[in-house]
């Protein structure tokens, strides 16, 4: 099966094929009116909470799989992991300081912003795509925390993301 000389390699899927980015948009513009609809007939924070809800679920399973896949759950692994979000010009990021335990990066340019935006949804966006972060490092190392500030859908200069890798991060 896979040995320590793939272990950052994914198999082959539709997001590693089209990017994050893509997958989001089509997601999106399928999703933003169905919520619309059901908004409408059963109110919209309801629909809302529970969307939120689901996507958490969504990417605490997916932070799982991820780090299975990737072979690992700690830093370097995680980091490694990003170029599936970069695709594509998708995110731009500068990292501030990478170790074993700490990883501290900002997004200085976010297209998942830009498109949600573009389709006149960023309240959804920021459920769709923001709200998974923090499900997803859970999924991805329950032993890690994210801590973050600010993001660019919600009209910041810059996503400020810092991921603390305990002491159990690399032994899964």
């Amino acid at each position: 099966m896979s040995d320590e000389s793939d272990k950052t390699e994914m198999p082959d899927t539709l997001t590693q094929r089209i990017g994050v980015l893509a997958r989001r948009e089509t997601e999106a513009r399928v999703v933003a009116p169905v919520v619309e609809a059901l908004a409408d007939a059963f109110g919209r924070e309801e629909v809302l909470s529970i969307v939120r809800d689901t996507i958490v679920k969504i990417a605490q399973e997916q932070g799982g799989e991820l780090a299975e896949a990737m072979g690992g759950n700690d830093s370097a692994t995680f980091m490694d992991s990003m170029k599936y979000w970069r695709q594509d010009g998708a995110l731009e990021i500068d990292v501030l300081d990478q170790s074993d335990t700490k990883l501290d990066f900002n997004v200085t340019r976010c297209r998942y912003a830009e498109m949600y935006r573009a389709l006149g949804i960023p309240e959804l966006g920021a459920i769709l795509s923001c709200n998974r972060d923090y499900a997803l490092m859970e999924g991805f190392n329950p032993d890690a925390e994210l801590t973050r500030t600010q993001t660019i859908l919600s009209g910041a200069s810059h996503c400020d993301f810092r991921f603390r890798f305990g002491p159990e991060g690399g032994d899964d």
